[in-house]
């Protein structure tokens, strides 16, 4: 797509939504939809998902108007959202693509994007122009209607990762969507984004999940957990994240993941040399070097 196209389309007011389709109304999925009714950007949020019991909790709650079945969703969509586990997706696309209407865009929510960017290629290819893969930075522990919230992506990144397929007016449409949410929104190719979260966030899901793990399992578990305090609590809070939905990022960005775990494995290997060693100059140079960087990156974000 030409640049020029998409900003001049960036320029064009969005229309209201007459009718959003969240496909599994958990976190995200609840949290934009509120958003955008918060921001009077849409008149109807259609529900749909495994759980009929989360479906009538995001009713009685105002976050979405009515629940249905999939195909009787799409009929008259403008917008549908794709915020299930990335390992959904091939089905939900697949069972989407005879029932998608010309002009319906088409998103998603996922962690990962090379392997969404993939589906719809695989199961919307002609529907690729008004395909725009998303991954939301607005993530929690919680899952489900219950954890959603208007404000969730307020002053949050949203990075858009578009085909070569889509339609400037489709990527300038579900960015301006975003904003509206309260989100800062970026492009970058899905590659590169999988290669960025695979070391900020997919990696430190592994470790958190590892390390709870390991002590879960451990004869004295109950004194260990009796015992740990914020330092515990602060590395390990997103291990209490939906298991379904980590693993199927875990496994759709493996190549990635895969490069990060064995950088990971290194640097512990430096550590436990210095430590067997005694080595305290090693150790002081490693954590300074590293409490520097952290302190730089949180000041940034002050």
């Amino acid at each position: 797509m030409d640049q020029q196209e998409v900003l001049q389309a960036l320029n064009v007011p969005m229309q209201i939504i007459d009718r959003l389709v969240v496909v599994g109304v958990g976190l995200i999925g609840g949290s934009l939809a509120l958003a955008l009714k918060s921001a009077g950007m849409v008149r109807q949020v259609v529900g749909v998902g495994r759980s009929a019991e989360n479906l009538h909790w995001a009713q009685q709650h105002g976050i979405i108007d009515v629940s249905c079945e999939l195909v009787d969703a799409l009929q008259g969509a403008n917008v549908v959202l794709l915020a299930t586990p990335v390992g959904q997706m091939p089905a939900v696309m697949q069972a989407m693509s005879p029932h998608l209407a010309a002009g319906t865009l088409v998103m998603d929510a996922g962690s990962t994007k090379q392997d969404v960017v993939d589906c719809m290629v695989r199961y919307l290819p002609q529907h690729l122009r008004w395909c725009v893969p998303a991954h939301p930075i607005a993530g929690a522990e919680f899952s489900g209607a219950r954890a959603a919230r208007a404000d969730l992506f307020h002053n949050r990144n949203v990075v858009l990762t578009p085909l070569d397929e889509t339609d400037a007016e489709a990527l300038a449409q579900i960015t301006r969507l975003w904003q509206h949410s309260g989100a800062s929104v970026g492009q970058m190719p899905a590659g590169e984004h999988d290669a960025v979260f695979a070391a900020v966030s997919h990696l430190p899901h592994m470790l958190a999940f590892a390390l709870v793990d390991m002590l879960a399992r451990r004869d004295n578990a109950a004194q260990l957990f009796a015992f740990a305090a914020s330092g515990f609590r602060d590395f390990t809070r997103i291990a209490g994240s939906s298991p379904e939905m980590w693993r199927d990022i875990a496994l759709a960005n493996q190549p990635a993941l895969l490069r990060e775990l064995d950088a990971y494995q290194a640097q512990l290997t430096q550590l436990r040399a210095a430590l067997a060693k005694k080595d305290g100059e090693a150790l002081m140079q490693s954590f300074s070097f590293a409490s520097a960087a952290r302190i730089r990156w949180g000041n940034e974000r002050m």
